[in-house]
C-alpha cells in the first residue's frame, strides 16, 4: 500500500513537471508570436503588382527569426523511441548570393544564412541545446508577394540531453537539416516566413552510441530584408 502510494505521487509529480514545462514552452511560443504580430499589426498589400524579384537581389540582407516546435520521429533511422520533443528558437542573418536565375515559374536565387539555434527539450525530461548552422536557401520568385523556398543546413550543438538518453553518448553533436516553406511579403521589405524540416542530430560516431535523434520541426517566423548593399 505504501509502495502504491509512493508510485503514485512520483507520477503526481511528472505530471506537475511536465505540464510546467509545457507552459514555459508556451508562454515562449506567445512572447514570440507577440513580437511578430506587433510590428505588422495593420499592414495590407498593396496589390498584386508586387514582385520579389524586385526586392530580393544579390547584396540583399535578410535578418529576422522564427521558433518551432520538434517532434521526434521513428519513421526514420533506427531510433527506438518517438518521445523526444523540444522548442526551437532561431535568428537568422543572410544574403542573397546571386541575381535571378532561369526563366518562367522556376526562377530563383540563391541564399547563404547564419542560424544560432537554442532550444529547450521537454521530452523526455528537460533539457538544453545550444548551436547553431550554416544554411543554403533557394527562393524561387515568380509568385508575386509569395516566396516558396526550399533550404539545407548543416552545423553542430552542444546538448545536455546526451548522454543521458540511449542514442546518444557525446554532448557535442552535428546537425542536418532541410525542408519546404513560404515567404509572404506584408510590406516591400517585411514577410512572414512558415516552414517545415527534417532535423538530423548525430555525433558521426565519434562517440559509443550514434543512434541518432530524426524529428520533424515546423516553425513560424518574420523577415526584415534590407536595400541592396552591393
Amino acid at each position: 500500500m505504501w509502495r502504491t502510494e509512493q508510485r503514485k505521487e512520483r507520477h503526481r509529480e511528472t505530471t506537475r513537471s511536465e505540464r510546467y514545462r509545457l507552459a514555459q514552452a508556451g508562454l515562449l511560443v506567445a512572447i514570440f508570436l507577440g513580437i511578430v504580430l506587433w510590428p505588422t499589426a495593420g499592414m495590407t498589400g498593396e496589390g498584386s503588382s508586387f514582385d520579389a524579384r524586385e526586392v530580393m537581389r544579390k547584396g540583399v540582407f535578410e535578418l529576422g527569426g522564427a521558433v518551432g516546435f520538434a517532434q521526434g520521429t521513428t519513421a526514420i533511422g533506427a531510433a527506438e523511441s518517438a518521445n523526444r520533443s523540444a522548442v526551437f528558437v532561431m535568428p537568422r542573418a543572410g544574403m542573397i548570393l546571386t541575381e535571378p536565375l532561369g526563366r518562367s515559374w522556376w526562377q530563383s536565387n540563391v541564399e547563404l544564412m547564419i542560424e544560432p539555434v537554442v532550444a529547450r527539450f521537454t521530452k523526455p525530461f528537460a533539457a538544453e541545446a545550444v548551436g547553431g548552422s550554416f544554411v543554403i536557401k533557394y527562393n524561387f520568385l515568380s509568385f508575386g508577394r509569395w516566396v516558396p523556398f526550399w533550404d539545407i543546413g548543416t552545423g553542430m550543438v552542444w546538448t545536455n540531453l546526451a548522454p543521458r538518453i540511449p542514442e546518444q553518448s557525446t554532448q557535442f553533436e552535428f546537425v542536418l537539416e532541410t525542408g519546404p516553406g513560404l515567404q509572404y511579403f506584408v510590406t516591400d521589405r517585411v514577410t512572414w516566413l512558415i516552414g517545415v524540416r527534417l532535423h538530423h542530430i548525430s555525433n558521426a560516431n565519434l562517440g559509443d552510441r550514434n543512434t541518432g535523434i530524426n524529428g520533424v520541426l515546423p516553425y513560424i517566423g518574420l523577415s526584415f530584408l534590407t536595400p541592396r548593399v552591393f
